[in-house]
């Protein structure tokens, strides 16, 4: 993995944490904070993801419009294409 060391200031009792956090999980301070931050990042991404879906399915015209192909699918009697 290509890394870069940079230099944060964190109060005391964050790092006190961290560093208790990162000897019971058996891991470097470094690693810990990297896990963490890839953590927040990956959460962030999937609130961004689920509000773009329930911005677009608030819309009742799309809401309805899903309903109604998903019921004209289901009443087709075909299996075929509905893999997903």
């Amino acid at each position: 993995m290509n890394t870069k060391k940079i230099a944060i200031t964190v109060p005391k009792d964050l790092i006190m944490t961290i560093d208790l956090l990162s000897f019971e999980n058996g891991v470097s301070r470094s690693k810990f904070i990297t896990d963490i931050l890839k953590e927040k990042i990956s959460k962030d991404e999937n609130d961004r993801v689920k509000n773009a879906y329930d911005r677009v399915f608030s819309d009742e015209t799309i809401a309805a419009e899903q309903l109604s192909v998903a019921k004209d699918f289901e009443s087709s009697g075909k299996e075929e294409g509905q893999e997903w």
